[in-house]
């Protein structure tokens, strides 16, 4: 018992003085005993406002960094990216990027643990509301939608010809509804948008029909879902947006997808790439003994059923994310099962062929290559929770890969970005392809700078591509629409003659027919 009262206070110590550390000189002094506790260090700026995490050579990444000074410091945010036409309309068109003033000094916000523990701890009294669909998919499982809407609105479902964008949200792969969940979805009613919560088999309320549970990256419960919301809102384009180890799952449809995905755009805030390691090196201890907790608290639920497929005994003793994971999908009676390896068969998970298999399967980055849309990741340096950004954020994937776009910030902890002036700006950064919403009472509240960030990125990315659709069309009808005879003929021809198409939003060809256009 001692013992743990005095890890306690070395915990508390830590977050309470280090934020102040760095205004007498000592903060050199405390970097052996973050690294011991497994608190990541921010990343440092040297005079010129240059992150330290920046390249330099001749590898032809795309590197911006922008922000405030404080005191002789630079609070930066880098984007980090491809040099493309649409990498150059982002750095000029959203000003958010470069806006942002994390919290300093004596203030507990200033502590990336404690500010991720708020974030995913501490209760938020939103005015939004949640109206359940709950989904029955092709093997009779249920995975469910929580559409927010306004706690003042009378009327609890939306025409399905509302072209309003829809924002589909992918929370943590734990289930948990955060802080940074419920704001998300506050600030896109506020904006116009149509937020969609995603839940799991099981998670967050939703009942486990079938003797499965979705793994980590297997999209195939998200593509149905995609399905349902294409079939409810179809004039609506569909916007998505992951948290935390919930980008696994996003990342892992849309490459599996490609340009078959019906999304226009997303983002991941505070993704967490390489999620085998991730689960094989652990976390600081306090956040992996309270998330392990949490996933048993939930799954004790279907302790009887889930005996009938897998060990609930070794699931249960395990102290570990990965221990979790094994006694999940790779012991005897393997939950998640393949058309390989049929619910019910024994699979061993006593050597490590089996778990790195899993991950060949689960990998969030195993398809990036088929990825067709713009992804914006938003990662902070002193993220507790991912790790050191230098061995976790894979940053030549976004230096080689035009559709991926990393905005990389010195703080800003797990989902956290808390800023030392939160006002309602956002307010300008209105929704795509709709009307802005009319005044709902929110937005007196704080915009947290990622979910303004995230929303200018949709706004600017959307309207980049119909730039883009404007100058193909003016460039086919100046050459008559591919030239020769027929375009001779055609120029000929009265306008009134020409058929004109409805456009619809969720047409594949006319969204994905740009999916190259910016790579130039």
């Amino acid at each position: 018992m001692l013992e743990w009262l005095v890890a306690l206070c070395i915990v508390i110590l830590v977050v309470l003085i280090w934020p102040g550390s760095k205004y007498f000189g000592t903060e050199s002094q405390w970097d052996a005993l973050l690294q011991g506790l497994g608190i990541s260090h921010p990343a440092t700026t040297d005079k010129t406002g240059r992150c330290a995490s920046e390249r330099e050579g001749s590898d032809g990444a795309q590197t911006a960094c922008a922000g405030g000074r404080t005191d002789g410091k630079a609070r930066t945010v880098a984007l980090i990216c491809k040099p493309s036409a649409l990498a150059n309309y982002l750095l000029k068109h959203c000003r958010t990027f470069s806006n942002y003033s994390p919290c300093v000094g004596w203030t507990w916000r200033a502590s990336a643990l404690l500010q991720s523990v708020y974030e995913a701890c501490w209760p938020y009294d939103s005015p939004v509301q949640f109206v359940r669909d709950n989904l029955q998919l092709s093997d009779d499982g249920l995975v469910a939608l929580d559409w927010a809407v306004p706690s003042y609105q009378k009327r609890r479902r939306t025409s399905s010809h509302s072209t309003s964008p829809v924002l589909l949200i992918i929370p943590n792969s734990f289930g948990k509804i955060t802080r940074n969940v419920l704001k998300l979805c506050e600030t896109a009613l506020s904006h116009g948008y149509l937020p969609a919560v995603f839940n799991r088999r099981s998670h967050n309320g939703t009942p486990l029909t079938t003797l499965k549970l979705q793994q980590f990256g297997d999209p195939a419960d998200l593509r149905e879902a995609v399905r349902y919301i294409r079939h409810r809102q179809p004039a609506g384009r569909l916007y998505a947006v992951s948290e935390s180890t919930g980008s696994g799952l996003l990342l892992s449809y849309l490459g599996e997808c490609g340009s078959s995905s019906y999304v226009t755009a997303a983002v991941c805030l505070s993704p967490v790439f390489r999620c085998q390691s991730w689960f094989e090196n652990g976390l600081y201890w306090p956040l992996q003994w309270a998330l392990v907790l949490y996933q048993k608290i939930c799954l004790s639920r279907y302790k009887t059923v889930l005996g009938e497929t897998i060990q609930t005994d070794t699931l249960f003793s395990s102290c570990s994310l990965r221990g979790l994971e094994e006694a999940l999908f790779c012991q005897t009676g393997h939950v998640g099962s393949t058309p390989a390896a049929p619910a019910g068969t024994s699979i061993s998970c006593n050597t490590s062929g089996t778990w790195d298999a899993y991950w060949e399967r689960n990998e969030p980055l195993r398809d990036v290559d088929e990825v067709a849309i713009p992804v914006l990741s938003v990662c902070a340096q002193d993220d507790p929770v991912r790790g050191d950004a230098q061995s976790t954020v894979p940053l030549e994937l976004f230096e080689t890969n035009p559709h991926f776009f990393l905005l990389l910030t010195e703080r800003g902890s797990h989902c956290g970005f808390s800023t030392q002036f939160e006002g309602s700006a956002g307010g300008a950064v209105g929704a795509v392809g709709s009307a802005a919403a009319p005044n709902s009472g929110m937005e007196s509240r704080r915009t947290n700078w990622s979910h303004r960030a995230l929303l200018e990125f949709f706004r600017a990315t959307t309207d980049f591509f119909a730039a883009e659709e404007r100058a193909k069309q003016l460039a086919a009808r100046r050459r008559g629409l591919g030239g020769g005879a027929g375009g001779r003929v055609f120029r000929h021809r009265s306008v009134s003659t020409c058929k004109r198409v409805p456009a619809c939003s969720h047409n594949i060809h006319a969204i994905y027919n740009w999916q190259r256009s910016y790579t130039r």
